[in-house]
């Protein structure tokens, strides 16, 4: 089942996508979803089709494909595939984060970029869309493996970046440590303390207060801002999210100070369900500090709390917040959720929900906020610490924040109010695709064939 029909006007420019990129099917996935909803616009606005707006956006600006070898503790030499897409500049210097997992191929990185475009353009920031990462995998890896990989990576990737050309962050494998490591070795080859070429940064070295917690706080706001559309707030609703790592773990702080219960979390071993609500500190020294799986959070917690090999999706709750990867939540574990009773899913993680899934929610009345609005947050407060970065300034954490509350106000807003604009009122995939569309496309014929 697939929730997305494109426009025959469109049809031309998805069956190139198809054609040009075989067999990145998230790519596809991603590229298809953001075609649906642009039918209506074309129509109202027929110059971007004349100026051919959307085969120039499908297209990246630059694909960097390298080689990246070092040597592990044992003295042998490992090679891996290091990749940066440079999706669009149009807004700005190129944003977004480096993902360091064995799965990641160049249709995975093109996806992220394609997405990341739309996200940062609904930010209202002058941030440009890009993604990149390796298929390098440093579970299981010392910090001194990791510290030769990441400068290995950065001597190939430092001639792209800058701060005014290319701005990466973390993502999924890509932590502090990674930041530090690929921040150090670019400083060492330019000779340049240029802290605006990198985000995610420690605290004491140009970071920002707030970005470790703003991906997860971002989709809570957000997801609150939702809620008071039909309701009133988070506070007192039964939440299931899924994922345990940085974003989860920050939604469901974040939750808890709304006054929501969050009754369950994942990982890749299963999940735990604690029905007196998930104890935040425990998670985070189960998760941050010891790096252990989430069962041990139920053989510690004991008493109501226990630990179930299987889908998080199977725990009955009114909100739903899918942080943990894409396509982690499909049509199946949809159907189950609405019949257990769940009115809102706001996605944490990138494109968590397969297209039949989110057919499902929209059929069944559920809000559903997509990811390249609902977890802005993280891309948003990335481009403060550039704000930071190049005034020399450093803010509060409430300051940090209180913007950060804002920008998902803000995104919510252009949301609905796009939606309404073309007799879509609720529909946050179309609201978020055509507002983030039509930034990008204005600036993009305003600068020219280029």
């Amino acid at each position: 089942m697939s929730a997305t029909v494109i426009d025959p006007a469109l049809q031309h420019a998805y069956k190139e996508v198809l054609r040009r990129n075989p067999g990145e099917s998230e790519f596809h996935q991603a590229v298809e979803e953001v075609l649906g909803s642009l039918g209506p616009v074309v129509k109202r606005h027929p110059h971007y089709l004349a100026e051919r707006v959307i085969e120039r956006l499908c297209e990246p600006e630059r694909q960097i494909i390298f080689r990246v070898p070092w040597t592990d503790d044992v003295g042998q030499v490992q090679i891996n595939r290091g990749f940066r897409v440079e999706y669009s500049s149009v807004l700005g210097p190129y944003k977004g984060g480096l993902r360091f997992h064995p799965s990641v191929l160049l249709g995975t990185v093109k996806f992220l970029g394609f997405e990341q475009i739309f996200k940062n353009a609904l930010t209202g920031m002058p941030i440009g869309g890009g993604k990149g990462g390796s298929d390098f995998d440093p579970k299981g890896r010392s910090d001194a493996e990791i510290m030769r990989f990441c400068q290995s990576f950065m001597t190939e990737l430092y001639r792209h970046l800058g701060e005014y050309t290319d701005v990466p962050a973390g993502d999924i494998g890509v932590g502090g440590r990674e930041i530090g490591y690929l921040f150090g070795q670019y400083k060492r080859i330019t000779n340049r303390y240029e802290a605006g070429v990198l985000t995610g940064k420690g605290i004491a070295w140009g970071g920002s207060l707030a970005r470790t917690e703003a991906t997860g706080y971002g989709t809570v706001y957000f997801a609150n801002q939702m809620a008071g559309e039909v309701d009133d707030s988070l506070d007192g609703k039964d939440v299931v999210v899924s994922g345990s790592g940085n974003v989860a773990i920050y939604a469901i702080e974040k939750v808890t100070e709304l006054g929501g219960k969050v009754l369950a979390c994942s990982d890749s071993s299963g999940y735990v369900v604690d029905e007196d609500g998930i104890d935040l500190d425990l998670l985070k020294d189960v998760k941050e500090n010891r790096r252990e799986r989430i069962k041990a959070y139920a053989d510690e917690k004991g008493g109501r709390a226990r630990f179930v090999e299987g889908l998080v999706w199977d725990v009955p709750a009114k909100v739903a917040l899918p942080c943990a990867t894409q396509n982690e939540l499909d049509e199946d574990a949809a159907v189950a959720m609405v019949k257990n009773g769940t009115r809102l899913v706001a996605e944490g993680a990138n494109m968590p929900c397969t297209p039949g899934a989110v057919q499902v929610f929209q059929e069944a009345g559920v809000l559903f906020g997509p990811a390249k609005a609902a977890n802005a947050g993280g891309v948003a407060t990335s481009a403060l610490e550039m704000q930071q970065n190049a005034s020399r300034d450093s803010w509060s954490f409430e300051h940090t924040d209180e913007r950060l509350h804002e920008i998902m106000r803000n995104i919510h807003e252009r949301c609905v109010e796009t939606a309404e604009e073309y007799g879509r009122p609720g529909d946050y995939v179309f609201g978020a695709n055509v507002a983030g569309f039509t930034r990008v496309a204005d600036a993009m014929l305003a600068l020219g064939v280029i």
